[in-house]
């Protein structure tokens, strides 16, 4: 059986594959497409994908400086200063690359007794506190959220949407080879067989 621990590095290295796939996409629209006006809950593609980064930034700092026994970052919130920190599409696939890289890094490194433990989290309230399983999810489910309705704005567009839900089937492996090789990803590195 496969263990929670090996099930969040999978969900990690999901994570990077489908940012990688959903922004290359991306890239081969316009600017002027990029920013263009859209009917989602954030208006663009572009601000959308900003948002994506800046909570990845904002949680991934949050649970790195827990599992490093940091306190918590006191300046936060100036991940979300600017609101869209990045114009182009290119600067967005550069940054969230980077950002993927440290939770599939965050997540290799995790042990059951990790996941159990506490990740402090400043909020307008004050600092509070969630699980480190818990936030794990709640952020995986944020992108995968986000994602979507990127997703859904693109397919307005010339550029046609990636696919993005073949990760986990061993028979598809040839589906996101070419992925794998651009991200240098192997399935032997994720799924150990």
């Amino acid at each position: 059986m496969t263990s929670l621990t090996h099930h969040l590095l999978t969900m990690a290295y999901n994570n990077a594959w489908a940012n990688h796939r959903l922004l290359k996409a991306c890239c081969h629209l316009s600017q002027a497409e990029f920013v263009a006006t859209r009917t989602s809950f954030f208006p663009s593609i572009k601000a959308t994908l900003n948002h994506s980064l800046t909570v990845d930034w904002y949680y991934i700092d949050a649970l790195e400086r827990s599992i490093n026994q940091q306190p918590p970052n006191a300046q936060a919130w100036a991940f979300f200063e600017p609101e869209e920190p990045f114009d182009t599409c290119a600067e967005l696939q550069r940054e969230q690359r980077q950002v993927d890289q440290r939770l599939i890094a965050l997540c290799r490194f995790l042990t059951d007794e990790l996941l159990e433990q506490p990740v402090s989290i400043p909020r307008s309230q004050g600092i509070k506190h969630e699980l480190t399983s818990r936030l794990l999810a709640h952020l995986f489910q944020h992108q995968i959220h986000h994602r979507g309705q990127a997703h859904a704005m693109l397919a307005g567009t010339a550029v046609e949407p990636p696919q993005l839900d073949e990760f986990f089937c061993a028979d598809e492996a040839a589906l996101r080879e070419r992925d794998f090789q651009e991200l240098g990803f192997s399935e032997q590195e994720i799924w150990g067989h």
